[in-house]
């Protein structure tokens, strides 16, 4: 059987966009993650944090450039590579980014970028315990 979309990396996001193919169920999806399970104890448990972050099996050691404001050292990028992504191995961390960010992108020409704009995709993406309100969405599939 041929595939219809072949999405590449099953992280949140992956996982998500595969989700919403298959909600036509005329479509097949192919999708294809480098790493292995995330049903690992090394990963389950808050306390071995750092011990995932060491793991080559679990992220993919990745650095930054060398950072002007610190004296041009790296800073190391944890990305998973796991059924999950880096959503496995982020001690249950969830950050939209700043909204100043999306501002600036905006003003350096992406317009649809500010973070007026970008909130309501956030909503949509999220179920928050605390229910929906005016920043926060209730019932998405993160």
């Amino acid at each position: 059987m041929q595939p219809d979309y072949i999405v590449v990396g099953a992280g949140a996001a992956g996982c998500i966009v595969a989700a919403r193919l298959t909600e036509d169920p005329t479509v097949n999806v192919l999708l294809i993650e480098a790493g292995g399970s995330d049903r690992n104890p090394i990963i389950t448990m808050p306390g071995a944090l750092p011990f995932v972050y060491q793991r080559r099996q679990l992220q993919w050691g990745f650095r930054s450039g060398p950072e002007p404001q610190l004296g041009g050292r790296t800073i190391d990028e944890k990305m998973g590579k796991v059924l999950g992504g880096s959503t496995s191995i982020n001690a249950m961390i969830w950050n939209r980014g700043n909204p100043m960010d999306f501002d600036g992108w905006a003003a350096d020409g992406l317009a649809d970028w500010d973070y007026a704009h970008c909130l309501p995709y956030f909503r949509k993406l999220e179920t928050w315990e605390g229910g929906a309100d005016e920043w926060r969405g209730g019932d998405g599939p993160m």
